[in-house]
């Protein structure tokens, strides 16, 4: 490794942002818990929500993460385009869908340099190809490097406080599945008839 990264450091490919909304979707389908068989590709994901300050309404994102002595640490994906990870301070509270999992949380930024980097490279490493694609290499990068090349990064910290349940979670569009079944299974029964 040279050491050398552009001045204006990593970024998530922008181009790719429309991915977030397909994540997003594929939890509110119950698909989430598939999502650790595409995790060498798309790396270990999981969906945020947070409220948003203008006007009080919800958000939700895909952010990488890493599970570290049973702490949650993330990244965003691809951006943060509406600006939550300056808002931690002001609006912590957050929920977390994970594969197997729905929690509510508080969100708390880390800063210790003695911490940040050891768990930023584990979020990293477990980012897919996401991590090349925003010209890092956690595998071989010295502490230094890293800390030079993501020093605009935000690592999160997500404590959780309890888990949840109810409407309005990770699969409440799961009954597009049902549907689905029904309309199919009627229109074999209608050509069926007609032969």
């Amino acid at each position: 490794m040279n050491g050398s990264h552009p001045s204006s450091g990593p970024s998530w490919p922008m181009t790719l942002a429309p991915f977030n909304g397909l994540l997003v979707l594929a939890w509110r389908l119950g698909l989430g818990h598939w999502m650790p068989l595409w995790s060498s590709l798309v790396g270990q994901v999981m969906i945020l929500r947070h409220a948003v300050r203008k006007g009080g309404r919800h958000h939700r994102m895909p952010v990488h993460y890493a599970l570290v002595d049973g702490e949650v640490y993330c990244l965003p994906m691809f951006g943060d385009r509406c600006g939550w990870h300056h808002q931690v301070n002001t609006n912590p509270e957050v929920e977390i869908w994970l594969p197997d999992s729905w929690w509510a949380g508080i969100a708390e930024e880390v800063t210790d340099p003695r911490l940040r980097i050891p768990l930023l490279r584990q979020v990293l490493l477990h980012s897919g190809l996401f991590a090349r694609a925003a010209g890092l290499e956690p595998h071989g990068m010295t502490n230094e490097e890293l800390a030079h090349a993501t020093r605009h990064l935000r690592l999160i910290k997500i404590l959780r406080t309890r888990p949840c349940t109810g409407p309005g979670g990770p699969g409440d569009l799961a009954w597009f599945w049902q549907v689905t079944t029904g309309v199919l299974f009627l229109i074999l029964l209608l050509r069926r008839r007609k032969r």
